[in-house]
């Protein structure tokens, strides 16, 4: 009897987490699709335990989790205020799955490529010079994987991520490094979008063939250009899908 007692008193505690999960992810969501506005208070903890069928003590964990992530922040007297979009931690994986449609505004699918202008050129010249032969190796063979995968965008996406995250890596500057794992959500999401935009992509593996060889013959200002031609394709795909959402 008493080993059954404590084996219900331990179930709800460990539901806990994913009830939580559950609940920021509607907070979240609820933000993000503007439901609760930036600059907006949201309901007291009283209501939110009744919208979202919680306890006071799970609304008050998920309202953690989202400062965390700059969508709310708590203030004495007031209450907890939505954050301007500006605060969001846009590099989150689940801020950007919460955004819905909204990722692919052109504001941040162009900040998105602002950021890979000034970092990937330069790691592209780094890694000309530092790259191991098993880098190169692995660029390769992520090239491979995207002839491979012309047809299904998923699977191109994912290898062209790969290609990309390889290549920070591969310059073996530490803070480019850490980027590559900082920025793979936000770079997935913007290549899935650009690549969504060409019919093909012959044209752009073949400029990812050129870098690689470039690395191989450790030739820093042919990846650097191979890398700006890269950017500049990602540009006018992007430019594209803009322009398709538009006549929509």
């Amino acid at each position: 009897m008493a080993e059954k007692a404590k084996r219900h008193v331990q179930r709800p505690l460990s539901r806990r987490p994913r009830v939580r999960h559950n609940v920021t992810a509607a907070i979240g969501k609820d933000i993000c699709g503007g439901r609760f506005a930036p600059g907006a208070v949201l309901p007291r903890e009283s209501d939110l335990c009744q919208s979202y069928g919680v306890s006071r003590t799970v609304v008050r964990e998920s309202l953690k989790v989202l400062e965390t992530k700059g969508l709310v922040r708590g203030r004495p007297r007031v209450g907890t205020l939505v954050c301007a979009r500006s605060e969001w931690n846009v590099l989150d994986a689940q801020i950007l799955e919460w955004m819905g449609p909204d990722v692919l505004s052109a504001e941040l699918l162009g900040s998105i490529l602002e950021a890979r202008r000034t970092v990937e050129p330069a790691a592209a010249f780094l890694a000309a010079q530092r790259a191991t032969a098993q880098e190169i190796a692995d660029l390769e063979r992520a090239c491979d994987e995207m002839a491979e995968a012309e047809g299904d965008l998923e699977a191109f996406t994912g290898a062209d991520t790969r290609f990309h995250e390889t290549l920070l890596k591969a310059s073996h500057n530490q803070v480019f490094h850490q980027l590559s794992s900082i920025i793979h959500a936000a770079l997935s999401y913007a290549l899935h979008a650009s690549n969504s935009a060409a019919a093909r992509h012959d044209e752009a593996l073949g400029v990812h063939r050129e870098l690689v060889d470039a690395l191989r013959f450790r030739d820093g200002a042919r990846a650097e250009a191979c890398s700006r031609h890269i950017l500049d394709l990602a540009a006018r795909d992007l430019s594209a899908l803009m322009g398709k959402a538009g006549d929509a």
